[in-house]
């Protein structure tokens, strides 16, 4: 049995998983990162581990966490201050071989939910594959013959910094965006509302809202062409709280994408979503895991 944890700025997610990423048990505990930071994060993965040891044989643990990280290593090389303090240069593979002397694995989270979604997912079978990850802000992976591509600076897909009309993705494209320019639009308070709420709205036929979300479908379709010229891609698998909402986003952004690139380009390329959820980092921790370490998969 292996261990699959997922740190979130939120919540660290955990489960027990076999070979087949088949999970025993899942849990959470809250990450409460900005009140104990890094050391506090790795005081929690440690009662995980040591409780899940007094219940199963476990051989290994597989780690998906925010922040860039150094997967051969096993490092973070950089997490920033305000969303997780004193996390930047912790090392899960020492930290774990030292303390329970268990091989480990560490990956990014985004990362691991695209590992997942090749696994287990909406990528299943694909060769090429880049990931987006619309929530708060927005993350991206590229996968090329199984692997994931990390770059220089081990920031590879890092797509949130990307340049679209009107600014970068993040301030054209993200639920935080969406929410605060419906929020303004609308005259209502900072934070009264949420993104479901938003997509609510839409559905009654409020049409500020419709302009907002065809804004954010815009920047969306900007950012596949960008990806799909540099990377040509088999299949783009969207995932991420607003991704949820398939079934409004799919039609005009597919429309949108069909405007953007050359035929040939478009019918090569499918837009698919996400499925695997919440297990999608857990998956993919531990199909990164079981890579690393020659695991059957």
């Amino acid at each position: 049995m292996y261990i699959c944890i997922d740190i979130g700025g939120t919540a660290i997610k955990y489960g027990i998983a076999d070979t087949d990423g088949h999970f025993l048990t899942r849990s959470s505990v809250p990450t409460e990162a900005r009140e104990h930071g890094g050391a506090g994060i790795v005081q929690k993965v440690s009662a995980i581990v040591s409780e899940a040891r007094a219940q199963y044989a476990v051989h290994g643990v597989a780690i998906s966490t925010a922040g860039m990280v150094d997967a051969a290593a096993g490092r973070i090389v950089y997490a920033l201050p305000d969303a997780i303090p004193d996390y930047t240069g912790t090392n899960w593979k020492a930290i774990l071989h030292e303390e329970f002397d268990l091989p480990a694995s560490a990956e990014n989270d985004v990362n691991c939910a695209a590992l997942g979604e090749l696994w287990k997912g909406a990528g299943r079978g694909c060769s090429s594959l880049f990931v987006m990850t619309v929530g708060t802000s927005i993350g991206g992976c590229l996968i090329l013959d199984g692997k994931v591509v990390h770059g220089a600076s081990m920031s590879a897909g890092e797509i949130a910094y990307m340049r679209v009309p009107g600014g970068r993705l993040h301030e054209r494209c993200s639920a935080a965006h969406l929410v605060a320019s419906v929020c303004r639009t609308k005259g209502l308070p900072a934070g009264s509302i949420d993104g479901h709420a938003v997509f609510d709205l839409l559905r009654k036929g409020d049409l500020a809202v419709a302009e907002e979300v065809a804004e954010l479908i815009d920047a969306l379709a900007d950012a596949i062409t960008n990806v799909v010229c540099v990377a040509n891609p088999e299949r783009i698998v969207l995932g991420g709280g607003i991704m949820a909402q398939e079934e409004v986003l799919r039609p005009p952004l597919e429309e949108a994408l069909k405007h953007r690139l050359p035929p040939i380009v478009y019918e090569a390329t499918t837009i698919s979503f996400a499925v695997t959820q919440n297990d999608a980092g857990m998956l993919g921790a531990l199909y990164h895991f079981l890579q690393e370490h020659g695991g059957d998969i």
